[in-house]
């Protein structure tokens, strides 16, 4: 179970980014749904939409411990792998479409949370309905960010 690390500071502020509509983009809106159906205490879950960009204040208002962004990122992999992504390597691959890049989102970010960390999940497809494969992972990222072993997640290389 998460903790919180001092009175009233949220310990994960989760920003889920995507399109409902968009296939397997719908990724981080599946995933603000499962913590909606289950809260964690010191976890608080913002779905974005596509406009991450329109939450910068309440990243600052809030200054979460750790700020975990969770978007569809095409990275070459398998449907449904999951990468951590450093920023560095947000410009070489496709994300989904926002009104900034999410590296630039990153940067402007940092000064207001501890650690900030992109995850990525490979898509299968980027139209119609979240398929199976990917709803699975976003499963399994729920149950990772809940038990605090987001460390088990690997680093793209």
């Amino acid at each position: 179970m998460v903790r919180t690390t001092m009175k009233n500071q949220i310990q994960y502020l989760i920003l889920c980014v995507g399109n409902r509509d968009g296939g397997d983009d719908a990724i981080g809106p599946y995933i603000a749904d499962c913590f909606r159906d289950r809260p964690s205490p010191g976890v608080e879950v913002i779905d974005t939409g596509v406009t991450p960009e329109n939450f910068t204040s309440l990243v600052k208002k809030k200054k979460p411990k750790n700020l975990i962004i969770i978007d569809a990122v095409e990275m070459g992999l398998k449907p449904g792998e999951t990468r951590v992504v450093p920023k560095e390597k947000i410009g070489t691959m496709h994300v989904s479409t926002h009104g900034i890049p999410l590296s630039v989102l990153m940067t402007y970010l940092e000064s207001y949370t501890e650690r900030i960390i992109l995850i990525g999940v490979e898509p299968k497809i980027l139209s119609g309905r979240i398929t199976k494969i990917v709803k699975k992972s976003g499963d399994q990222l729920v149950k990772l960010i809940e038990d605090e072993r987001l460390e088990e997640i690997k680093r793209l290389q």
